[in-house]
């Protein structure tokens, strides 16, 4: 899973970016602090892999992950090449989804690039870029079909699907909310890798003193709720501060840290949540002495497709998987004992693999 971080100059971004892969990005109270995209790889925090792996004395713990890309702070007039332009937004095709951070703090001491603080702005503003961005590859692509579709008829329903869809971005709306008419027309959208297609993750930016009630109490981020709700977009509030503060202690100091934030989990946790959730991502974990490792799939992966992320010879030569749900795997303390009792089914090629599960496959190539 791979992770835009954007936002506005100054909303906190690469401050989030720093506290989430501890790379240590530059970040500074001035614009174009952050050039060129920072990556940063990030495990996926799951306690269940270390349980598992003391169960079955495992050599060592692979989690899932998560790549993160921090890009450079945007503009108005960055479609058109204001600010670093289209520098950043070709920098946002290649991620699966946008973590949108917005400002809404209070802080004289740090300047906003519109002079104030705004959210539903910001995100407008942003919003605005990406659509006039999409635009132009929708143009292109017209232009390149009035032009093919005179020898191939096959691509007149492309070439009306295009045109419709840019006169939907006209007219101010994203692309995620254009209405397909069928799975061939959702293929063609999907290929198409527009930015305002992307799902996007809000991340509200807000002061230490509103981290512990979940800023209930902040009208920026009430404003902020209610326009992902209608939009059908992730939420989770973060005070970028802080993550980076609890960055640099270990997992004892950390859970007393956060303890007396009066907080359950990190930033991370959130974000990797709302993922998850927005992505409609699972894991599932494979076990054994060599190694315990989370594997990410999509819900409703059937067990060929799950194993065939092990290895493509998995899938092709998939036989049945032996699965066992974590709960019941740790309640019975192993899985013999799991056997015993008649938790370790047989799936065949039709199960669903569910959040959670362990699995054994065996297969045959």
């Amino acid at each position: 899973m791979k992770l835009g971080i954007v936002g506005l100059p100054n909303v906190g971004k690469s401050t989030l970016f720093n506290s989430l892969t501890k790379a240590g990005a530059e970040s500074a109270n001035y614009p174009f602090c952050t050039i060129d995209p920072n990556i940063g790889i990030v495990p996926v925090p799951d306690e269940r892999l270390g349980v598992l792996a003391k169960m079955h004395n495992s050599a060592k713990i692979v989690p899932a992950t998560i790549e993160f890309v921090d890009i450079a702070g945007l503009v108005k007039g960055a479609s058109k090449g204001e600010g670093l332009g289209n520098q950043f937004l070709s920098n946002i095709r290649e991620v699966d989804a946008i973590i949108h951070v917005v400002r809404c703090f209070e802080d004289s001491n740090i300047v906003h690039v519109d002079g104030s603080i705004d959210p539903l702005r910001d995100i407008e503003t942003i919003n605005l870029e990406l659509l006039f961005s999409d635009l132009e590859i929708l143009e292109r692509r017209i232009a390149k079909l009035v032009k093919s579709v005179k020898g191939d008829k096959s691509l007149i329903k492309e070439k009306e699907l295009v045109e419709n869809l840019k006169a939907h971005l006209e007219d101010g709306k994203l692309a995620k909310s254009y209405q397909t008419a069928d799975d061939e027309e959702k293929e063609l959208l999907e290929s198409f890798n527009l930015l305002t297609y992307k799902p996007v993750i809000y991340a509200a930016n807000v002061s230490e003193d509103d981290l512990a009630d979940d800023a209930e109490n902040n009208d920026n981020v009430k404003a902020v709720r209610d326009y992902a709700k209608k939009e059908g977009s992730e939420i989770f509030v973060i005070c970028a501060q802080i993550e980076q503060e609890i960055a640099e202690l270990d997992d004892e100091e950390k859970k007393m840290f956060l303890d007396d934030l009066g907080l359950k989990e990190s930033g991370l946790e959130k974000m990797i949540r709302a993922s998850y959730s927005l992505l409609g991502l699972a894991s599932y974990i494979t076990s054994g002495e060599i190694e315990t490792k989370a594997w990410t799939i999509k819900k409703g992966t059937k067990a060929p497709q799950a194993a065939g992320k092990i290895h493509s010879d998995f899938e092709r030569g998939f036989i049945r998987a032996e699965v066992v749900s974590y709960n019941n795997l740790v309640e019975q303390g192993s899985m013999n004992a799991a056997k015993e009792k008649g938790l370790v089914r047989s799936e065949g090629k039709e199960y669903v693999v569910q959040d959670g599960d362990v699995i054994l496959f065996r297969f045959n190539v």
